[in-house]
């Protein structure tokens, strides 16, 4: 099994702040993980070997996040959604972003690789 790397794709139209992307990205790479964890084994127990690979990019609206997650399904990678609890910045149940992966790199890449980082 070649590189594994999990991407997080964040939703920019949403006028989040710094740190509230921060939470919303961790949130969506801890659910990701515990996800593949639970799912694919092998693929989990690799990409951790392996330093965790991480990459941020984003979206600008919910429905690009929508057709990406929908590329995703309909290549059976795992992905997690962050709905946010609405304490702060933005309403309760607003997906802010999702996560891919973690899964093989070249299965991710078809579904993120034109996509910009954040």
């Amino acid at each position: 099994m070649g590189a594994l790397k999990q991407v997080i794709v964040v939703r920019k139209d949403l006028g989040m702040g710094t740190g509230k992307i921060a939470a919303q990205v961790g949130h969506a790479c801890v659910l990701g993980a515990e996800n593949v964890r639970k799912s694919k084994r092998e693929w989990y127990d690799q990409w951790e070997r392996l330093g965790q690979e991480k990459v941020v990019v984003k979206v600008s609206s919910l429905s690009e996040l929508d057709k990406i997650k929908k590329h995703a399904i309909s290549l059976s990678l795992p992905w997690s959604e962050v709905t946010d609890a609405g304490h702060t910045q933005i309403e309760p149940g607003t997906v802010t972003c999702i996560s891919i992966g973690p899964a093989p790199e070249d299965l991710v890449d078809k579904v993120t690789k034109d996509l910009k980082l954040l």
